[in-house]
């Protein structure tokens, strides 16, 4: 048979590349003569520079950037011609920081506009931005004052912004020969009980009690940005994305050649051999750390499993850990959801234990498709 392996990373244990490399291993033990092809995939958070970069035709550069806190790093972006692929955890991302650094006040998105610029300098004029696992809540200041943007008021780090003034006609005028596209998987508004604070905040430093802070600081960085730009964005799907960057962007569309927020898991599979993979391939494994409730929101294995179900390939999906409700939004698709522990494991004892469960795991599902006499197939 032949095999395409596209899983999403294994977050905080092993990169999508890794995971497809430890499934195929696992699989080629149990089946040797199946023709294994690897797609390693992700949703426009971290790990996207790896995936798309394990396609082939990208050479990876490297900018100083600021971290979310301002301390200068060493941050990497993909180039191909006219085209980049920046990936916001790359600079201003949570894995940035240690967890006694986490603040929901201070981290900025400064880094990733110094990307973007470094791409557009260097003359990306195609640029897919992926702005999954950030460690901010600022609305996406820092990117606006990167780009050029002028912002008078309290500093960043300041929890109240009562006056703050935006001034978008310092913005650099490169901008305007960039089609931006923005990798964006989930639909939350800017600000509400649904907003970027009250959503995204806890995982980030915030407490309970700094939840109302946040939402009134965006409010304000709000009101300041739509008069600037002359659009209203705070309620558009996905405003709340990466603490308000989304928002940000929102703001700035009609700054840029073009600009689209799309689902991230569909633009890195337009950047990956997935494609073709597919249209070859009798089986397609795919996974990801967890197969829980957030699975059918979109994330990477339900993107794979849509795309199998059309194309009427047999699809299986192998987590770290495998719960109820995402198994039933992938079952829904005719795809098979196989856990790689039969008992939940902590995070350290994952990271212990490396790749070999997974392989494991892999050789498990080859020899019972053997057994069972091939794919379960759902073709029409």
């Amino acid at each position: 048979m032949r095999v395409l392996f596209a899983p999403d990373s294994f977050k905080g244990t092993l990169s999508s590349v890794a995971v497809a490399r430890a499934l195929a291993a696992g699989w080629a033990r149990a089946r040797p003569d199946d023709a294994l092809r690897l797609a390693p995939l992700a949703d426009g958070g971290e790990g996207t520079l790896d995936a798309i970069e394990a396609a082939g035709g990208w050479t990876r550069r490297w900018t100083t950037a600021s971290d979310p806190l301002g301390r200068p790093i060493r941050a990497g972006w993909l180039s191909s011609g006219s085209r980049a692929v920046v990936e916001m955890a790359a600079a201003s991302g949570l894995s940035r920081l240690a967890l006694d650094e986490r603040d929901p006040y201070a981290p900025s998105s400064r880094g990733t506009g110094e990307l973007l610029m470094a791409a557009i300098g260097a003359g990306a004029r195609e640029i897919t931005l992926g702005i999954g696992g950030s460690a901010t809540t600022d609305g996406g200041r820092g990117l606006v004052e990167t780009l050029g943007g002028t912002v008078t008021g309290p500093g960043p780090e300041d929890h109240d912004w009562v006056t703050i003034g935006v001034d978008l006609d310092t913005l650099d005028g490169r901008l305007g020969s960039a089609s931006m596209h923005v990798a964006c998987d989930v639909d939350n508004p800017l600000l509400g009980p649904r907003g970027a604070a009250a959503t995204y905040g806890p995982q980030k430093g915030a407490r309970n009690a700094d939840i109302p802070t946040l939402d009134r600081r965006n409010a304000i960085w709000a009101a300041a940005l739509e008069r600037a730009s002359g659009r209203h964005e705070r309620d558009t799907p996905g405003a709340g994305a990466a603490g308000g960057v989304g928002f940000a962007l929102l703001s700035l569309a009609d700054r840029f050649k073009s600009f689209a927020l799309e689902p991230g898991v569909a633009l890195v599979i337009a950047a990956t051999g997935f494609g073709d993979g597919l249209a070859d391939a009798d089986v397609v494994v795919t996974g990801e750390g967890r197969i829980d409730a957030q699975t059918a929101h979109g994330k990477t294995a339900l993107g794979v499993a849509r795309r199998a179900k059309e194309a009427g390939v047999a699809c299986y999906a192998v987590g770290g850990s495998v719960e109820p409700e995402g198994a039933a939004a992938l079952a829904a698709l005719g795809v098979t959801a196989v856990p790689v522990h039969d008992r939940p494991i902590s995070l350290e004892a994952a990271i212990a234990a490396g790749a070999a469960p997974i392989e494991a795991a892999a050789e498990r599902l080859a020899r019972r498709i053997t057994e069972d006499g091939g794919p379960a197939t759902i073709r029409a």
